[in-house]
């Protein structure tokens, strides 16, 4: 059964909170260089740039589509799926969501969609760091019919997380895994299992060979299948 290292949550220049080094190239070969087996690329809000790192890393790491999506309740919410088109189809979803609000790179950040040799292709005008008009529940919801699986960004912090915006985990939705910070505690329990990441918004956050999971095969489905499977 092979043993991987992930860092399941970084962030790309397509992101305006992110350094403009987040390029596809630079994080696919930064994330070989440190070791890791398996990265997901989780923009806020949007897809743009995910296939442009799957191509970058090529057959060298495997990488998992993803978004970390704000819910109406400004809780972040990771979701990943198990194809680019799954992930795309989200990604379109989520866009209809958004309030359209035209994003001011000098106050926020550049929002860059980029190809495989980094090169810029165009920028993101609508803002991606607001909230979508989507309940938490039915953020899951929503994942979940795109064939994609949801786990709770950083339940550990006092802001943008389930426990500081709903002051709760809901118990009737179908999570298996909560994401805690690099260092954080599990405020928690041990009814969920545990998936600790990055949230690298520069190159030198992504994770050492750190956080290991156990999985029958090394691809994306047997690991959205550890992360949708209860412990």
């Amino acid at each position: 059964m092979p043993r991987l290292a992930v860092d399941l949550h970084i962030h790309t220049a397509l992101s305006p909170c992110a350094d403009d080094e987040m390029t596809p190239c630079n994080i696919a070969n930064m994330s070989i260089l440190k070791g890791l087996d398996a990265i997901a690329v989780t923009d806020h809000n949007a897809c743009g740039n995910v296939s442009a790192v799957m191509e970058a890393a090529g057959d060298r790491l495997l990488v998992i589509p993803g978004m970390e999506v704000t819910t109406e309740e400004e809780v972040h919410l990771l979701a990943y799926f198990r194809t680019l088109a799954d992930a795309l189809s989200f990604s379109d979803e989520i866009k209809a969501h958004l309030p359209g609000i035209p994003n001011h790179s000098e106050l926020f950040g550049h929002q860059w969609i980029m190809d495989a040799e980094d090169r810029t292709m165009g920028e993101r005008e609508d803002m991606l760091l607001t909230s979508t008009d989507l309940s938490f529940d039915e953020t899951v919801a929503l994942i979940g019919s795109h064939g994609g699986v949801a786990v709770p960004a950083h339940v550990d912090r006092d802001s943008f997380s389930v426990l500081s915006q709903l002051g709760f985990m809901p118990r009737h939705l179908p999570v298996a895994v909560i994401e805690v910070s690099h260092g954080g505690i599990n405020p928690l329990g041990d009814e969920w299992r545990i998936l600790t990441s990055s949230d690298a918004h520069r190159l030198g956050d992504i994770l050492e060979r750190e956080f290991f999971i156990d999985v029958s095969k090394k691809d994306t489905d047997s690991i959205l299948d550890w992360i949708g499977t209860p412990g």
